[in-house]
């Protein structure tokens, strides 16, 4: 796996970040992924936010501890779950080949100053209902923006009060 690491860190904190990471190659055929990893001050805590996008679901968890080194265990731990909690379901898809080639590319932006702190940019490949479900678990949304491979809209699927789904499409 390769890293892209952000933040104000030392090399050892790169190092120690590349290393709990390591845990996960057990889990991915390739290591042609690549994690984006960023860290940065809230508050009186260090956050650390993992993204690892791949063909075919995009791992994302985030961590806030006031030791930075016990965030990176904790978020490191939190990917792990997700995998293991989740692979049944992904390989179940992936063996169904219901999507080939699915893509998220996530460009964020973080901007100062105004009401709108974060901005995102999707790329949207078809992907069905089911599919958007586990999406938005593994990402820990409760919400998430998708194009449906069977009627080609977009759609965004949201986790309602009950703890159900609701499928909102546009016209």
């Amino acid at each position: 796996m390769q890293y892209i690491i952000r933040g104000d860190n030392t090399k050892s904190i790169k190092e120690y970040i590349e290393s709990k990471l390591g845990k996960l190659d057990k889990y991915f055929n390739t290591d042609e992924y690549t994690a984006t990893v960023l860290t940065k001050k809230e508050g009186r805590g260090q956050k650390i936010e993992v993204t690892i996008p791949t063909n075919t679901f995009t791992l994302r968890n985030e961590s806030v501890n006031e030791d930075l080194y016990a965030a990176i265990d904790n978020v490191v731990d939190k990917l792990e779950r997700q995998i293991r909690k989740n692979k049944d379901k992904i390989n179940k898809k992936n063996n169904k080949k219901v999507i080939e080639d699915f893509e998220l590319i996530l460009e964020d932006e973080f901007l100062e100053d105004e009401k709108i702190v974060k901005r995102k940019k999707l790329e949207l490949k078809p992907i069905d209902e089911e599919e958007a479900i586990i999406e938005m678990e593994m990402l820990g949304h409760n919400f998430f923006v998708f194009k449906d491979s069977e009627t080609d809209k977009i759609c965004i699927l949201y986790k309602r009060k009950s703890g159900n789904y609701g499928i909102i499409e546009t016209k």
